[in-house]
């Protein structure tokens, strides 16, 4: 199953190239500003309902990264920031991206947007592909995640491309990404 085991890394083979140590000597060169939109198909409500964002977001838009779903942090303050934002309505279609499965992002939708008001939508990278090709993936194993998971992000689109990356730098806290903040810096844009 696993295709190396190193000082306290272990690479799945299904993942791909997912890193393989959480320690870096330099800085990792993350998703950057000007980046597109990673072409990869994600899933929404079920497994069979694919959606890319790429496609998706040809204007402007937010595209919103999480640890995990129903996570504490992610169900509390999070994703309820955007969902309760008068400015996110400005802020152009808002995506949610976790590294769970459809069934599980459908749940998480509804127990936080349970009319879907918010018209926030909620999609499901199990495999990693989309996370993994804006390199914002980590080491989660030895964390309370079990295994590889998103850093927490918002990034804010605008034709296609990323105008703004706000990558937590610890993973999983919940403060460059915040709605208060990421919103805020887009008022009057």
């Amino acid at each position: 199953m696993f295709a190396s085991r190193r000082l306290g890394a272990a690479v799945p083979r299904a993942l791909g190239s997912f890193p393989r140590s959480s320690f870096h000597s330099t800085s990792r060169a993350f998703v950057k500003i000007g980046d597109g939109v990673p072409d990869v198909e994600l899933m929404e409500n079920s497994p069979g309902n694919k959606v890319n964002l790429a496609k998706e977001l040809k204007g402007k838009g937010l595209v919103i990264g999480v640890p995990a779903a129903f996570s504490p942090s992610c169900s509390e303050s999070h994703i309820p920031g955007y969902i309760n934002s008068k400015a996110a309505k400005d802020a152009g279609p808002i995506f949610v991206v976790s590294v769970n499965d459809a069934f599980v992002m459908k749940a998480w939708a509804q127990d936080l947007d349970p009319s879907g008001s918010s018209g926030i939508r909620f999609l499901a990278d199990p495999t990693l592909a989309f996370t993994n090709a804006l390199d914002l993936s980590f080491d989660g194993a030895n964390a309370i995640f079990g295994g590889p998971r998103s850093k927490r992000y918002t990034l804010v689109i605008e034709d296609g491309k990323v105008k703004e990356a706000h990558v937590e730098p610890d993973n999983t806290g919940v403060n460059v990404s915040a709605a208060d903040k990421v919103l805020a810096g887009l008022e009057g844009k």
